[in-house]
Parts: C-alpha cells; structure tokens; sequence
C-alpha cells in the first residue's frame, strides 16, 4: 500500500513538501530515488518546482504586506534582523541561497518582497537558487540511500519502512515545534 502511494503521488508529494518547507521531505525523495521508487531526475524536478513557487508566492505576499506580517510575528522580527544584516550586504547571494540557511527559510522571502527588491530579479536569482538547492538537496538524499545501503546489504527491502519512519519522525518533530509554539 505504501509503495503504490509513493509511485503514485510521490512526485506530487514532493513538489507540496517543498513547497512549504522541504529539506526532509526532498532527503526522503533522493532516498527513494535510490532505492528505486522514484526517478531522482523527477524528484529534483519536483522540487524545483514546489520551491520555486512557494518562494514565489511568499515574495509576493510579502510584497503586498510583509511589513504588517512581520509586526504581528514576534519570532521572526529577530531573524528579519539577520536577514536585513544579509541582504545589505550580499544582496545576491542571499536570495540564490536563503535555503540553505537553516532557520530563515521561511521568512526570508517575505523579506526579500518587503525590501523592493525588483520582481524579476527575484525570479531570475530564486530559480538559479530553487535548481541549486533541489539539486544538492536531492542529491544528499540519494547519497544517503547509498550509504545506508553499503552498510546494510538488505536495506533495499527497507526502504519503504525507513522512509516512512523518517517522514513520521520530521512530522513528529514539526508537530512538536508547532505545539510548543503555541
């Protein structure tokens, strides 16, 4: 039932993962590449595609009312902070990697469409960084499959289950995190 799931939704599962977040959800697919479920090339696709348009999205929203988001979030003022720090200087860098830039992932894009940095230069440096990203991303996740592989010849009859452990774990943890939040 699991591996019909993953064939049959897993692209899909991938581009909404990255959508919102990713860095798990893209490990899980690279994993699953490797172990045969997904094509990786798909994988890296997908999730180009789920970044890059939810980076998007945020840039435009936070263009529209960045600031007002920002005053009513208290957490991610301190990491505004940073990310103006970043911006003013290396204004480039930071939009093609703000993804790898664990902790202002999220608010990052809100910032860069509050700044007036222009729209098509958004566009043009978040796919350059979305393509990065995916690609490493994707990478690491197939590399570890490998590995784990090398150290446990019977993995490949795991993959499923390990995955599924991985991904109840990261929902566990962000659960966590949100409860705790509030």
């Amino acid at each position: 039932m699991f591996e019909t799931l993953v064939m049959t939704y897993g692209y899909a599962m991938i581009a909404a993962g990255t959508f919102l977040e990713g860095e798990t959800v893209l490990v899980i697919g690279g994993y699953l590449a490797h172990a045969g479920y997904l094509e990786l090339p798909w994988v890296i696709v997908s999730a180009f595609a789920g970044s890059f348009a939810g980076d998007q999205l945020y840039f435009f929203i936070g263009r529209r009312r960045g600031i007002a988001l920002l005053e009513k979030r208290p957490r991610w003022q301190a990491k505004s902070e940073r990310v103006r720090s970043l911006l003013h200087r290396r204004q480039n860098s930071v939009i093609v990697g703000f993804r790898f830039l664990y902790g202002l992932r999220t608010v990052t894009p809100f910032l860069l469409g509050a700044s007036g940095i222009s729209p098509a230069k958004f566009i043009l440096l978040n796919a350059a960084g979305a393509a990065l990203w995916a690609v490493a991303i994707a990478l690491a996740g197939y590399l570890l499959g490998h590995t784990v592989t090398l150290f446990f010849a019977e993995a490949h009859r795991y993959a499923l289950y390990g995955a599924l452990a991985v991904a109840l774990g990261a929902a566990a943890v962000w659960g966590w995190r949100i409860a705790r939040r509030k």
